[in-house]
């Protein structure tokens, strides 16, 4: 699934692209499922005339604000993709979603597995005021994101992907901050030292900075896999333990693990890693 990184790649990439400021013309859906909660006929409706006035991310929302206060919230979810096409370009059957913009130009969403969702909305923050804080708010300093650690008693990877608590994460991301921080995925959050959760909001914006100079994290080669702007994340030869299960710790020589942490596979190095005393004797 699309992390930070990579759904800051797809804006990224649609800024570029200069669609800010092009007018959707008509929209055509093919997956009735993909855009919420209106019907396709009402979403078509909404849509057409409307301005792309600016496109930006909110932890895995790509936020387009359109004129006249709609706003279109996209979730990737697994598998979703925007395409920008020329008009004759022949339509993939995975598109759910095509717009034409007056640049004469089409933005396809592109979703092999149907998860993908596309929201208008008048009042975004129904949806965006539930998330958490961007790990990039500079409001978020490292003092307040121990604090706020330490006021649950959860496994800290677990807590990580909440996004209730922090925005953007998810699975690759989680197990190489958590690596870069010497913090076991297990390790109970109220347990971990103020000074070592400074460091790992640290690493987590290192390892998201690093993702998204790669332009995100490809791991396979099918047409499920991420791509963004024709081109596949080249992120993947930067990860120090995910997915590497057996293959020696880069710091250590150890060989990595791998345990599921809220049913999530989750990669750490046992000698690197290691929990803290009191929990590990509690367990």
């Amino acid at each position: 699934m699309p992390e930070l990184p990579e759904v800051q790649t797809v804006v990224n990439d649609l800024r570029s692209a200069g669609i800010e400021g092009d007018t959707i013309h008509s929209a055509a859906i093919t997956w009735e499922n993909t855009v919420r909660p209106l019907s396709a006929a009402q979403f078509v409706k909404e849509v057409c005339g409307r301005r792309i006035e600016s496109i930006r991310r909110r932890g895995k929302y790509i936020v387009f604000s359109l004129d006249r206060g709609a706003y279109l919230l996209t979730h990737l979810r697994m598998t979703g993709q925007y395409e920008l096409c020329a008009p004759k370009q022949e339509t993939d059957p995975h598109v759910r979603v095509e717009f034409k913009l007056d640049s004469d130009r089409q933005l396809r969403f592109h979703d092999t597995r149907k998860f993908g969702r596309i929201i208008f909305t008048r009042r975004p923050g129904e949806v965006l005021d539930k998330l958490g804080p961007d790990p990039f708010d500079p409001n978020l300093t490292p003092v307040k994101f121990a604090s706020a650690v330490h006021k649950h008693a959860r496994q800290i990877k677990a807590l990580l992907l909440d996004q209730s608590f922090l925005a953007g994460l998810g699975n690759i991301y989680c197990d190489e901050a958590l690596f870069a921080a010497g913090v076991h995925p297990l390790e109970n959050s109220r347990l971990i030292e103020p000074y070592k959760a400074e460091e790992l909001l640290l690493q987590i914006r290192t390892v998201l900075r690093q993702g998204i100079s790669n332009r995100g994290t490809s791991l396979g080669e099918g047409e499920t896999n991420y791509v963004s702007g024709g081109k596949r994340g080249e992120n993947r030869k930067a990860l120090r333990v995910y997915g590497l299960k057996g293959r020696p710790c880069p710091r250590c020589g150890t060989a990595l693990e791998k345990i599921y942490v809220a049913q999530r596979a989750s990669y750490f190095c046992p000698c690197c890693q290691t929990r803290s005393h009191h929990e590990s004797s509690s367990k």
